[in-house]
């Protein structure tokens, strides 16, 4: 997965000008295929949410959700393609869902569950649309490299907390979310988050050593909170893993939720720390 992803947004990069040129000379699209991908993922991923709010009994209207998400994922590609403001998009796309879920749920379900099904709604439109938007922002706004310096640094935050935690892990670090997370795990992932960090840093000049280090440091605790995000709606449905409701999942990960979990939380404020701190 890591060799697909990467050598995706590679040959993204390659076909809008991000690796070979200035961002004078970027052509007028920028980030299709990953684009395209999010938009993918979102499917498969609203099902999972599904099956973990129908255990609470909450009806997620997949056509809705699955559109409003793509929507809401792609915006920062229609505002770069396009031109349109992205302060307007946002504000008439939420309020366009909001009247959308109600309607769905007036004619499927009368009043039944209001709150419960167009709230859950709601709640996943923005979790898996809006917070993926943030990883195209990203890559739009700032270019192919420090995307990917994004996604490695969370991602090898997970591997060293896992690591670390499975074979040092004593003390607890959230006993009531994830029991199997532990304060050593986390020194791991922050120690994996800041070598992965420095050597995309330093290797494609993209920040200083010491902002480096503070990356990997601040995105190796943010990862976490993101999955302990996702695990609170996992403790919630009382499910182990974010499967479908047939148990498809990704076998050695649970579901996609638990792969993207970390990545989607951390996104918009990996976006801010470009924005003012890079």
């Amino acid at each position: 997965m890591t060799l697909f992803f990467a050598g995706l947004l590679v040959f993204d990069g390659w076909l809008d000008g991000r690796i070979t040129s200035t961002l004078s000379d970027d052509k007028a699209y920028q980030g299709t295929l990953l684009c395209v991908l999010i938009c993918i993922l979102v499917i498969p991923a609203q099902f999972e949410i599904s099956n973990l709010a129908k255990r609470n009994g909450i009806r997620i209207f997949k056509p809705i959700a699955i559109a409003g998400s793509m929507l809401f994922a792609s915006s920062w590609y229609w505002h770069w393609l396009f031109g349109i403001s992205l302060e307007l998009y946002f504000l008439y796309l939420s309020v366009f869902l909001l009247f959308l879920l109600l309607f769905y749920q007036y004619f499927h379900y009368g009043t039944k569950g209001v709150f419960s099904n167009c709230g859950g709604n709601y709640f996943s439109i923005i979790y898996l649309g809006v917070l993926s938007s943030f990883i195209l922002g990203i890559r739009i706004d700032f270019g192919l490299w420090p995307v990917l310096m994004f996604i490695f640094v969370v991602k090898s935050s997970d591997i060293g907390a896992y690591t670390f935690g499975k074979l040092f892990g004593r003390r607890k670090f959230s006993p009531v979310i994830s029991p199997g997370k532990s304060w050593e795990g986390m020194g791991g992932g922050v120690l994996f988050g800041v070598i992965v960090s420095v050597l995309f840093g330093a290797f494609f000049d993209i920040m200083g050593i010491w902002s480096s280090v503070f990356f990997g440091v601040c995105f190796a605790f943010i990862g976490q909170v993101g999955d302990l995000a996702e695990s609170m709606l996992k403790r919630d449905a009382e499910q182990k893993d974010s499967v479908t409701e047939e148990g498809l999942g990704i076998p050695g990960f649970g579901g996609l939720l638990d792969v993207i979990d970390s990545p989607l939380g951390a996104a918009p404020f990996g976006y801010l720390f470009f924005l003012f701190l890079v």
